[in-house]
């Protein structure tokens, strides 16, 4: 109900890009433009500067940025309200979430929550942590959920899980006998790496900070952007990896990798990020209870601990 320019123009003018904006509005470039268009014809001025393939806000532009933001938020209020008072849990989300999390925990999770919450549209961002705390940070997306530590002081925090991580070596690798692996003993074999901005690189790299050493130290032969390709170059034996425990269930199963406990472990949380001041739409409430509740009953499966003032 709220007026579409308006908030197509406060997507644009929050990210300063109209085609970040059309990425997040799920919209043609063009159509980005052409609203924006409208409402400056609306208010007969322009509300942006375009020079140099940038764009920053005009002075009237700032007025109808700072006026658009109260007024999309006593909107979204407003609707949460009345829905309160009638019961209904419903509207749009947008959450983001970084690659681990998106690739194995979310799916079975969305699909659950949307057989109990079946008006509540949810759309998935999906990232590196670096991307999806930038994400939450200018308000582009309502939740996040990342694999590293986040310390932005002015984000609100939950640690929802604790993730273990482990090396994977191929099953006729030499180190394939061991229980225990320290990252001393990895040094001499090809190793494999997540991309930089990546939750699990910045958790193994400070890992590997607290042991004496650092990144240089690791042969290392490839930086991957996922999950599944790290897996799929251990298991052609380019190399070992680090990897979250919960990523290696079925390699386990087929007997294709072999997961070595990491001495002294590796652990790192998995956590909800969201802007503090910001007012929380009902539907994100009761996300946010229902991934709680869901990996409390799914801990052991998909190899989480549970923090203890969750229990």
């Amino acid at each position: 109900m709220a007026d579409r320019r308006l908030q197509v123009f406060y997507t644009v003018a929050r990210v300063l890009s109209f085609t970040k904006a059309a990425e997040t509005l799920h919209m043609t470039q063009p159509a980005v433009t052409f609203q924006v268009k409208q409402l400056e014809e609306f208010f007969n001025t322009r509300l942006f500067d375009r020079t140099h393939n940038k764009i920053s806000l005009t002075e009237a532009g700032k007025l109808v940025y700072d006026y658009a933001e109260k007024i999309l938020d006593h909107y979204d209020k407003m609707n949460n309200e009345v829905r309160e008072l009638t019961g209904e849990v419903t509207g749009s989300l947008l959450i983001g979430a970084s690659t681990t999390i998106a690739e194995y925990m979310l799916p079975n999770l969305l699909g659950m929550f949307n057989k109990k919450f079946e008006d509540v549209n949810i759309r998935l961002q999906v990232g590196n942590t670096d991307a999806i705390v930038a994400m939450v940070e200018n308000n582009m997306i309502d939740l996040g959920i990342v694999e590293a530590p986040v310390y932005n002081k002015n984000l609100e925090v939950d640690v929802c899980r604790i993730d273990e991580m482990v090396l994977i070596v191929p099953v006729e690798h030499p180190l394939a006998n061991r229980n225990k692996i320290s990252i001393e003993d990895m040094r001499q074999y090809r190793y494999i790496s997540r991309e930089e901005g990546s939750g699990s690189r910045s958790v193994i790299d400070h890992y590997i900070r607290e042991q004496g050493l650092s990144y240089s130290d690791l042969k290392v032969v490839m930086e991957l952007g996922s999950p599944e390709s790290v897996k799929m170059a251990v298991e052609a034996d380019v190399g070992i990896a680090i990897v979250s425990k919960t990523t290696i269930a079925k390699e386990l199963k087929l007997g294709t990798l072999k997961a070595l406990t990491l001495d002294p472990p590796l652990q790192r949380p998995f956590s909800h990020v969201r802007q503090k001041h910001k007012f929380r739409h009902r539907a994100v409430g009761e996300l946010l209870e229902f991934a709680v509740g869901y990996c409390k009953l799914n801990s052991t499966e998909l190899g989480f601990q549970i923090p203890e003032e969750n229990q």
